[in-house]
């Protein structure tokens, strides 16, 4: 299969992806182009939103750049009633902080509530009624590994992307007989670019590497383009058993020590 193909459609679906400006965020949303859907590229930075449209539309995608930030209830809100077509939603912005409970504030913790948990919930509360109502749709959470098992000095990451864990789970005990399916993705670490970024200012870029590498059974960090497969999957028809899901994609990370 040629490299970034996908046997999975989503054509005819319309798809909204937070955080597609950059990262996972950007793969995920050539990924869904490339599988047939129509992308709303949301991001609360437009310039970075813009160009991921740019890329998408330049491939021959269809695309369009919708600013957000997924902290505003009613920037939400008002987002829903300007999009009533979305049958896929990922809700994939986010945000991190290092630090353990004797370094980290509560307003830090409240900051990243604020993104990582909050900005999916206004989300779903603004987009799925929609779903439900037609009796379709797809969400796709973005979590972490770090909301399945503990990850060292991230205390108000992994509390927030448990919490994302908590949230699809609920959603689809509460709502998937409805024919609308709720799944997360809790990827290990990742190589994007912010990421490539942190690790050029290290003294040893390729000893920080190995080093943060070394917690995936296989030896490396995962590409934007593997989460994004999976959140094609999870999107598309060919999962329609599959719902309050936690796709693995952490090299084994989650596996035991």
């Amino acid at each position: 299969m040629p490299k970034g193909s996908t046997p999975f459609s989503l054509a005819r679906k319309n798809a909204l992806i937070t955080g597609a400006g950059s990262g996972i965020g950007r793969a995920i949303a050539e990924a869904f182009a490339r599988a047939g859907a129509r992308v709303w590229v949301a991001d609360r930075d437009a310039p970075a939103g813009k160009a991921t449209v740019a890329r998408l539309r330049k491939a021959g995608r269809r695309a369009e750049f919708v600013p957000l930030d997924v902290t505003d209830e009613r920037a939400v809100l008002a987002l829903a009633e300007q999009l009533p077509g979305v049958d896929l939603l990922v809700n994939n912005a986010g945000i991190g902080h290092v630090g353990n409970l004797l370094s980290t504030a509560g307003t830090d913790l409240d900051r990243l509530y604020a993104v990582n948990v909050r900005g999916p919930f206004n989300l779903c509360k603004a987009f799925v009624p929609a779903m439900l109502r037609r009796r379709r749709g797809s969400v796709v959470n973005l979590a972490s590994i770090g909301g399945v098992v503990a990850v060292r000095d991230r205390l108000a990451y992994n509390i927030t992307k448990h919490a994302v864990v908590g949230l699809t789970r609920s959603l689809a005990m509460d709502h998937s007989q409805t024919g609308v399916r709720f799944n997360s993705i809790c990827p290990g670490r990742v190589e994007t670019p912010f990421v490539k970024a942190r690790i050029a200012e290290y003294p040893d870029p390729q000893q920080a590497y190995r080093d943060m590498a070394a917690t995936q059974l296989n030896g490396r960090m995962a590409r934007p383009e593997e989460v994004a497969a999976a959140a094609v999957y999870l999107a598309s028809d060919e999962s329609a058993m599959v719902t309050g899901s936690c796709l693995m994609i952490d090299g084994g990370w989650a596996a035991g020590k």
